[in-house]
């Protein structure tokens, strides 16, 4: 799902158990108050809460926010349409056009496997 083109210019995650926000929005590409933001827009991204209420991300929170960031920031859906892709119902769609691809892979290479075995 995370798109590894956009992934790019993205910094590697370091090896860590939790991350600040500040760290996140480094790593993520996305300013501090998005983040906070998408806390409220996505049921998923649950970042653990500290004293005085301080966020502590983990590395799947990180994950998902990059995935996020692909999502609506370069495959152009909108947040309805983000947080239904990350729900599965987008992805039932995905899977039906990949088993397709599949399909029709698996029927041009048995006719090339018959081609050279001619």
């Amino acid at each position: 799902m995370l798109d590894a083109s956009s992934n790019d210019e993205l910094p590697p995650i370091p090896a860590k158990r939790y991350f600040t926000i500040g760290e996140v929005s480094d790593l993520c590409g996305v300013k501090p108050h998005v983040l906070r933001y998408w806390e409220q827009e996505f049921p998923q991204l649950n970042p653990v809460k500290r004293r005085g209420n301080r966020r502590y991300y983990r590395r799947q929170d990180v994950i998902l926010i990059r995935q996020i960031r692909a999502l609506l920031y370069h495959q152009g859906f909108t947040i309805g349409g983000a947080r239904q892709q990350l729900t599965g119902e987008g992805a039932k769609d995905d899977a039906n056009q990949r088993q397709q691809i599949i399909r029709q892979l698996r029927g041009e290479l048995e006719e090339v496997l018959a081609a050279l075995k001619r």
